[in-house]
């Protein structure tokens, strides 16, 4: 099953530049320089957006997602002294020439250390929102030696089951993230948004055709992303300074999956966020930045200390079919 036709990934688009130009960050994106590059990989090409100058940052955004997502924080990072790369994942927005192999979580993780040799980022930061998160931990977790701090823009896949409203959803043969009709998706937009926006009725329509039309192909990924429910749970981890950042008003993840996420992750830093649902990078971009970027800060001495010797303590139990 072929991926979402260009015509669709640019309505996409256009659908998530309406939702993030809503936030304060609409006058920063104005300043700010974002080129748009692409790099041939194995089965595919990676396209990604690229801004600032400095140390390296890579944002990964969830499923059914793109890059134009962290738009107003890739700006806010460039803003402050940092090279801020955000790729379309593999599979998704229009890095869609890959197969379906692809999706598995660990098989993204070995695509992305893939990419990122060949961008030449040998030392980062990585950030991810919601599935993207879990993908940036499962990579951090992989390459201790090349990942600097981890940080969840938003809960995770992995860590906490779905909230009750969505699995009372699911068991009622419901999907909000696949959406058949207008209901639907006027749900999905509830559970993801604090503050939902307004659709225009022909972008909700044509969106809606695309699920229903490559609804095989939908399906099969969701299957293959969700059968990771309980990866960082279950997942050995061993990583370096970690921010934690969960919307108090989390409908797709409730908000006590960030104290089992902390426990997990031991010395990690948790903020929570009121007034915040899933979508932390587009809703809440403005409270986001400060908090990320004093993280940073915090933790800017990390990679001298690694170049003096400092040692990493080793992964654990790493799973033998990772593919990495």
């Amino acid at each position: 099953m072929k991926p979402a036709p260009q015509w669709f990934i640019f309505l996409l688009v256009s659908l998530l530049l309406l939702v993030s130009s809503t936030t304060f960050g609409k006058e920063i994106r104005a300043h700010c320089q974002i080129e748009t590059k692409s790099e041939k990989m194995s089965g595919g090409t990676i396209v990604y957006d690229k801004a600032g100058k400095g140390t390296n940052i890579l944002l990964l955004h969830g499923l059914f997602a793109a890059k134009e997502q962290w738009q107003t924080l890739l700006c806010s990072l460039a803003a402050a002294g940092y090279t801020a790369i955000a790729p379309d994942l593999p599979g998704y927005g229009k890095s869609d020439d890959f197969p379906l192999a692809v999706y598995p979580l660990y098989n993204q993780v070995a695509l992305l250390r893939q990419f990122t040799d060949r961008i030449n980022v040998t030392q980062l930061d990585i950030a991810g929102s919601s599935m993207g998160g879990t993908i940036a931990t499962l990579y951090a977790n992989r390459f201790p030696e090349n990942v600097r701090t981890l940080a969840f823009i938003g809960s995770p896949l992995g860590i906490v089951g779905w909230s009750n409203e969505v699995s009372n959803l699911l068991y009622r043969g419901i999907n909000p993230f696949i959406p058949m009709n207008d209901d639907q998706f006027d749900l999905e937009l509830r559970l993801l948004f604090v503050n939902p926006l307004i659709v225009p009725s022909s972008q909700k329509k044509e969106i809606i055709s695309n699920y229903i039309t490559l609804n095989r192909h939908y399906v099969d990924v969701w299957n293959i992303v969700t059968s990771y429910a309980n990866v960082l749970w279950n997942e050995s981890l061993s990583l370096g300074p970690t921010l934690i950042i969960w919307g108090k008003d989390d409908q797709i993840f409730d908000i006590s999956g960030a104290t089992k996420l902390r426990r997990q992750i031991p010395g990690s830093e948790v903020h929570r966020l009121p007034h915040a649902g899933h979508l932390l990078l587009i809703e809440n971009a403005d409270e986001v930045a400060p908090i990320y970027l004093d993280f940073l800060q915090s933790h800017k001495m990390t990679a001298t200390k690694k170049k003096t010797g400092a040692k990493h303590i080793p992964i654990k139990n790493l799973k033998k079919n990772s593919k990495l």
